[in-house]
């Protein structure tokens, strides 16, 4: 189901970029926005993970600094049937944790200090397991094209803002570009409906990262506790996150700044935590 929705969401998300492309400029809009699309998407496919890892000052970690944690990812690497992945080190108090990397080939999983001292094994297996779960369904790809997709939405948005201003809204044929009103439109509403979709999808691949981590890890209780306490956690100990990478984590460690659930990059927890104790419940002993 939830794979599905991404799905129908990225289509939607594409279908948004050539509409907007082709009301700011016509047929050379639209050939505009999908190069502009293709040539994004090629530079997060490729730079993105180093981007976010130096974004957040993480630090490779070897098996002798962290041999507990090496043990657990390469038990649960093994059960997935995915490569072991690169592990790092975030300085910081707040409980968090995201994967990264353009392919399980290519892939890092970076948990904080906090959250090392915050949780159990058993949770911390659990967190660890939903991150892997991101890394074999590929969702960090997904997660890039979608906020690069709805970047280049947004950015063409403010061509057709600066289009308004210098060219005093002139209208122009289908071929030539799009009209003052259909500039005004793409300004206007394209880049908050390509934010809705791109959350949305966010939203889908957490929840498929819950159940594919619960599967992986065998025991949907201890991702579930660790989420508790990882919330509560997001709102007491601040942390300085970019809302543009906010997606990645586990928990939005912006959590505290009263985000509403439609404009929220993540499920609502109690759904969540709902979902995983129903699995526990339904699981074959």
């Amino acid at each position: 189901m939830n794979t599905t929705k991404t799905f129908m969401l990225m289509a939607l998300l594409t279908v948004l970029l050539v509409i907007v492309g082709n009301l700011i400029g016509g047929q050379n809009g639209m050939i505009m926005a999908f190069v502009f699309a293709v040539i994004m998407n090629f530079g997060s496919y490729w730079f993105s993970d180093k981007i976010v890892l130096k974004m957040y000052g993480g630090q490779e970690l070897t098996q002798a600094d962290a041999p507990e944690l090496f043990q657990m990812t390469q038990e649960l690497t093994a059960r997935a049937g995915i490569p072991m992945p690169k592990l790092y080190v975030i300085r910081g108090e707040q409980p968090n944790a995201f994967a990264t990397g353009r392919n399980p080939e290519h892939a890092a999983v970076a948990v904080t200090e906090g959250i090392t001292r915050l949780l159990s094994r058993d949770e911390l297996r659990g967190v660890l397991s939903h991150e892997l779960a991101h890394i074999k369904h590929r969702d960090i790809l997904v997660g890039t094209v979608a906020a690069t997709m709805a970047g280049a939405i947004s950015m063409l948005a403010n061509i057709a803002h600066m289009s308004m201003i210098f060219g005093g809204g002139r209208s122009s044929d289908d071929r030539g570009g799009g009209s003052a009103i259909g500039s005004l439109v793409a300004m206007l509403v394209a880049p908050l409906a390509a934010m809705l979709i791109q959350m949305a999808i966010s939203r889908s691949r957490e929840f498929l990262a819950d159940e594919g981590g619960a599967t992986m890890s065998g025991n949907p209780l201890s991702l579930a506790n660790a989420l508790k306490k990882l919330q509560a956690g997001a709102k007491q100990i601040p942390m300085e996150a970019s809302p543009s990478t906010a997606h990645m984590f586990i928990v939005n460690p912006l959590s505290g700044g009263g985000l509403t659930k439609l404009f929220s990059t993540h499920p609502p927890m109690e759904e969540r935590i709902a979902r995983l104790e129903a699995m526990a419940l339904g699981r074959q002993m």
